[in-house]
């Protein structure tokens, strides 16, 4: 039995050490970093969110944990299959010359890949899902993040002449980011006291919970422990 699976293990091993076969297994390896990656990531963060401000039983709470951990671990793992499986397809029978990366693969896989797993809606209820929201709009404050880096860079392919040249480009680095916090803060909370409803749910509950119940108390107890 030991010498069966000994030899099964070393068949597996030169199959995948295989250089011909690299390239489809780097899109199988991808997809398995992303379901544990998003189960990583989320698991924590939808324990703490969902047992804190949302309503329910236990079982209720914890169904929905694992329902949302569930769904971030699968659209990661969904597009980095069609990302890197995009992108081989590109590399081999692209525009470009064959066998060689070109510079626009990943910027057409990453589209296609969004389009496909993070731009849909849910055909049942016809929504954006939360967990799609939040994984898109923690990436789109990076992309403006690194955005604003390379405009002030010289030499990259965003960068602004007017505020890429010294001393402007060191101005507006060192006041980049205090002008994003401030404007991020500034517009949520404007939002939350005056259109509420168009934040995502789970922000809005925190939010909530921080600055609504928070004006409210009629005992000691309700004032240190719980909300009213």
């Amino acid at each position: 039995m030991a010498s069966a699976l000994s030899e099964m293990q070393t068949a597996i091993e030169r199959v995948i050490l295989d250089p011909r076969y690299h390239d489809i297994l780097a899109v199988v390896k991808g997809a398995r970093n992303g379901a544990v990656y998003g189960s990583k990531v989320r698991f924590p963060h939808a324990l703490v969110m969902i047992f804190l401000f949302r309503s329910g039983t236990f079982r209720e709470k914890l169904s929905q944990v694992i329902r949302a951990t569930r769904t971030h671990a699968r659209n990661l793992a969904k597009f980095a299959t069609i990302y890197k499986s995009t992108c081989l397809l590109l590399k081999h029978y692209g525009p470009g010359q064959p066998g060689k990366e070109g510079p626009y693969d990943t910027l057409v896989a990453g589209l296609l890949g969004g389009y496909v797993v993070f731009g849909g809606r849910s055909r049942t209820s016809g929504r954006i899902s939360s967990v799609n929201q939040q994984i898109v709009i923690y990436v789109f404050a990076r992309v403006v993040l690194a955005l604003a880096r390379l405009a002030v860079k010289k030499g990259s392919p965003v960068s602004l002449p007017i505020i890429s040249s010294e001393p402007a480009s060191s101005r507006v680095s060192y006041y980049a980011w205090p002008v994003f916090a401030s404007m991020s803060w500034g517009l949520v909370m404007w939002l939350f006291r005056y259109h509420p409803e168009d934040l995502q749910p789970s922000m809005r509950s925190s939010m909530n919970y921080i600055y609504s119940q928070s004006n409210e108390w009629d005992s000691l107890r309700n004032f240190i422990w719980h909300n009213k």
